[in-house]
């Protein structure tokens, strides 16, 4: 899809204006914090009360090691926080599966809103891009195929078997720790801040870019989606995001150079931000976590 070559692309980048891009990664780092302070409010009903600095160096070495394996990170993440805090792995696994699910209702409500903005558009891209019908077989043979494991899982005794519902056990004690918590209105305005950050630090870096102004609402809100969707599918949106980021601006009348460009800007800025950060946290943690100990 993209035929703007590296020379057009290095233009942008040297006229870029990057104290945009300066502000928007500040407001990418201040959603990172706000998520690893969110992830204290899901421990505590548990009975682990964690550092605040071990949760933020296991959300940024999570982030870095998502570009390696997607969705790893999470994995890595829970990992980090119980070989340092003692938390188990299964319960810490539930709180980050309960904080995506309350990340996928403000994904949704993002989306609903777009929708109000740009219904036609929305709606015309997927009846040209999906076929429906074979989309919902897909969605109903997923459904029956985890209805049929469940079952299974219930009713036998095998070794296997026993272990799946012991961890799924300690999942769903972490995934239910959402509705314990004494701090759930601080735990829902994180949630709100963290993808206000998101969405803000998208839209003020737009203005690093010349071309890309003036932008609408609706042409924000969806090339914050496909942008998001880009990076869910692949490892950290490498190579997709500016692809994704155009896909959305086109249907907008945004020339292929400027949002090609703000693609690859935006990624880069946030790529060097979580390599920056991440590799840091994997190096500092032992040190942190050893010091802690002494003292």
């Amino acid at each position: 899809m993209s035929k703007v070559s590296l020379d057009e692309l290095l233009v942008y980048f040297k006229n870029a204006n990057y104290w945009w891009i300066l502000l928007g990664g500040l407001l990418g780092l201040l959603s990172h914090l706000s998520r690893a302070y969110r992830w204290l409010f899901m421990l505590e009903p548990l009975g682990y009360k964690i550092k605040f600095l071990n949760s933020v160096m296991a959300v940024f070495a999570g982030y870095l090691i998502n570009y390696t394996i997607p969705r790893a990170g999470e994995v890595a993440r829970v990992s980090i926080i119980s070989t340092y805090e003692d938390v188990p792995f299964e319960k810490g696994f539930g709180t980050v599966v309960a904080e995506r699910i309350a990340d996928l209702v403000v994904m949704f409500g993002i989306i609903f809103i777009t929708l109000f903005f740009q219904f036609d558009f929305i709606f015309n891209f997927f009846l040209e891009k999906f076929n429906l019908p074979k989309l919902i077989l897909g969605v109903v043979i997923l459904v029956l195929a985890g209805l049929g494991f469940i079952l299974y899982i219930r009713k036998s005794q095998s070794i296997l078997a026993i272990k799946i519902k012991t961890f799924l056990s300690g999942l769903i004690e972490g995934v239910l720790s959402i509705f314990t918590m004494k701090k759930k209105w601080w735990f829902i305005a994180h949630t709100l801040f963290i993808w206000g950050m998101y969405v803000l630090m998208f839209y003020v870096t737009t203005f690093a870019i010349e071309g890309i102004h003036p932008i609408t609402v609706g042409a924000v809100l969806i090339g914050f989606i496909s942008a998001s969707f880009s990076i869910a599918a692949t490892n950290g949106g490498i190579g997709s995001y500016p692809v994704a980021v155009y896909a959305a601006f086109s249907l907008f009348g945004i020339g292929q150079g400027p949002s090609i460009a703000f693609g690859w800007i935006m990624w880069s800025s946030q790529t060097l931000m979580i390599i920056l950060c991440g590799g840091l946290s994997l190096l500092l943690l032992p040190v942190f976590n050893r010091k802690a100990d002494q003292s």
